[in-house]
């Protein structure tokens, strides 16, 4: 018997803009590494972090947690992280 469950198209959606947003916030932070003034590009960082807060704490509340470790908000009467396929199964 198969554990895979069958996923809305938008869990595919949120992971992939998440994926989009991580490299984002990767490249801008290399950057930064050696132009430490550049206004611009810290302005930039500090909209892809929001933004991707934002697209975390709605992944989360359609689907449950996407991160372990104290990185997800958890329900005080339910541990959710086994109820989700876990990202790296889908």
């Amino acid at each position: 018997m198969s554990s895979e469950k069958s996923l809305p198209k938008a869990y595919y959606q949120y992971l992939h803009e998440l994926q989009a947003v991580d490299f984002v916030l990767v490249e801008l932070s290399l950057y930064l590494d050696t132009h430490r003034d550049d206004t611009q590009a810290l302005a930039q960082l500090q909209q892809f972090q929001k933004r991707k807060h934002n697209l975390v704490a709605q992944f989360e509340a359609s689907f449950g947690p996407l991160y372990q470790y104290g990185e997800s908000q958890t329900d005080a009467k339910h541990w959710a992280w086994a109820d989700a396929p876990w990202p790296w199964q889908v």
